[in-house]
């Protein structure tokens, strides 16, 4: 299993900015995808979830409202579309895939990650 977040780069406060994660090797409809964030000197933390089988998601308080996470079955991809950019928002963001039906919010829950990408959000 292989994941590959896509997206990122410099936006300005208020701007939108769209990330993919796309996903090789093994599938399964008994999964979820959770997209984290990583802010300097900060841990890692949950920003949204989808399930793949019923699709339903989750969102962390502070970004909901703005993000909306969906997915492409067909294409194995899962996107985080990121509206009214903070600068709090900025961030390395990881997509990661769990086996098993339920998203979690913990990254030790997820055993696939993508490299990361960097979102930085200028005020």
């Amino acid at each position: 299993v292989q994941l590959q977040a896509f997206g990122g780069g410099l936006v300005q406060a208020g701007g939108w900015s769209r990330l993919s994660c796309v996903h090789s090797g093994r599938t399964s409809n008994d999964a979820a995808t959770g997209w984290f964030r990583q802010a300097p000197g900060k841990e890692r933390e949950f920003v949204a979830g989808i399930r793949w089988s019923g699709g339903n998601t989750y969102y962390a308080d502070s970004v909901k409202g703005r993000f909306t996470i969906s997915k492409v079955s067909a294409k194995n991809t899962v996107y985080l579309q990121m509206n009214n950019l903070k600068p709090e928002d900025t961030a390395v963001y990881y997509c990661a895939l769990r086996w098993g039906s339920s998203v979690h919010t913990t990254a030790q829950r997820y055993s696939y990650w993508g490299q990361g990408t960097l979102v930085t959000v200028s005020s």
